[in-house]
């Protein structure tokens, strides 16, 4: 079966986005950084959020302290996943507000 294109993109249909390319980001409005990021403890470390040391702290712990620290809005004890605080108008905590660009890519979640 021969895949069909989609003309517009919805935010809340993963299959209805287009594969990221470097171009893209410069000409985006950066509706993709107004969702949810869901994130591991690995992630944390590698952004600079968690010290490496804590990773044998129990996670529910970590999550406390980064929900305190407005960092962190909820955790899933059960999948260990973490989701990241946005802003007041659900911009992602690390976009940029001038540039509209992500101020961690380098260090971006997997």
């Amino acid at each position: 079966m021969k895949p069909t294109l989609i003309a517009a993109a919805e935010l809340d249909r993963i299959d209805t986005w287009a594969k990221y390319s470097s171009h893209m980001c410069g000409g985006c409005v950066s509706s993709c950084c107004t969702l949810p990021v869901e994130v591991k403890i690995k992630d944390l470390i590698r952004i600079g959020i968690v010290d490496e040391f804590e990773r044998g702290d129990p996670a529910k712990n970590i999550a406390k302290r980064l929900q305190k620290e407005g960092i962190v809005e909820r955790y899933n004890q059960k999948s260990e996943i973490f989701t990241l605080q946005r802003m007041s108008n659900n911009d992602c905590l690390y976009l940029d507000r001038k540039s509209r660009l992500c101020t961690i890519y380098d260090k971006r979640p997997d």
